[in-house]
């Protein structure tokens, strides 16, 4: 199931090298070590044209007794290897949950995003564009379409 696609070019703020090179490596590796940053995980998933595993670290929301995948930078590789396999491991040292994963549709997005960003704006927010967890339902629906959101549920090893 995926989200309506949008006339206008997927939005995708791609990190800085201090990010990339520094950040995300120390994180990966503490994830790694079994030390998760305030939920944080590796998400591994396949990549869509050469299906080798791709790893990132992301930070899960439980909310209302599920769990979703929010991209606050927009359409990522991730996104993009998850639209298509459906399907993924979340990692904690040596802890894997292999997951399916369905996609959101905007109109089902503005409480994950309000959720989400209570929790993850100081990491995250300033990826929102300038709209944080107190923002009206229809300021978040207004970024949604720049905000892949996707429903993650356990699935068996190896399914």
């Amino acid at each position: 199931m995926q989200a309506a696609e949008t006339t206008s070019a997927p939005r995708y703020l791609q990190p800085g090298w201090f990010t990339r090179n520094v950040f995300n490596r120390i994180v990966v590796n503490l994830t790694k070590l079994g030390i998760s940053v305030r939920g944080s995980r590796e998400l591994r998933v396949r990549g869509r044209t050469s299906g080798t595993w791709r790893t990132v670290p992301v930070n899960p929301l439980t909310y209302e007794g599920r769990r979703y995948l929010v991209a606050p930078r927009g359409t990522t590789q991730w996104v993009r290897n998850l639209r298509v396999a459906e399907q993924g491991e979340l990692r904690v040292g040596r802890r894997v949950e292999p997951f399916r994963a369905a996609e959101i549709g905007d109109d089902a997005k503005a409480a994950i995003l309000r959720a989400y960003l209570r929790h993850w704006k100081m990491e995250t927010g300033v990826f929102f564009e300038g709209v944080g967890p107190d923002a009206s339902d229809e300021e978040l629906r207004a970024i949604a379409d720049r905000h892949p959101v996707f429903r993650v549920e356990t699935a068996p090893a190896g399914a």
